[in-house]
């Protein structure tokens, strides 16, 4: 386990993760770079960004879903095992739930990202 310098805590008051933290980024930076935008890897990302501007429905919501596995398998195939992506859409949000382990553990992680709606 890596351990940063000045130690660090969490919000729940334990040891911060800098490894799951890194891996959160990761997914991030997949999830919201839209193909196109990187020089040297044109077809780097997963086009979500995109989604925004989309009006939501059940279609929307699928093609985010399988978008973002996709996008997730083909980059990160070497860090994580994507176990799942649930995309739902309600009225005017988009919430798209990827459940994650990373290889070098056994726990799985869950990040959720909400688009649109009132925040």
């Amino acid at each position: 386990m890596n351990v940063n310098f000045p130690f660090q805590f969490d919000g729940a008051g334990g040891t911060s993760d800098p490894m799951a933290d890194y891996m959160n980024q990761l997914i991030e930076q997949v999830l919201f770079t839209s193909p196109g935008e990187r020089v040297n890897l044109p077809d780097f990302g997963s086009g979500m960004l995109q989604m925004v501007f989309a009006p939501t429905s059940p279609e929307i919501a699928a093609a985010t879903q399988f978008t973002v596995q996709g996008a997730l398998q083909k980059w990160l195939s070497g860090q994580i095992k994507v176990q799942s992506v649930v995309a739902t859409s309600v009225d005017s949000t988009l919430t798209v739930t990827v459940t994650y382990t990373p290889l070098n553990t056994s726990i799985s992680q869950v990040q959720t990202f909400v688009y649109g709606g009132t925040q």
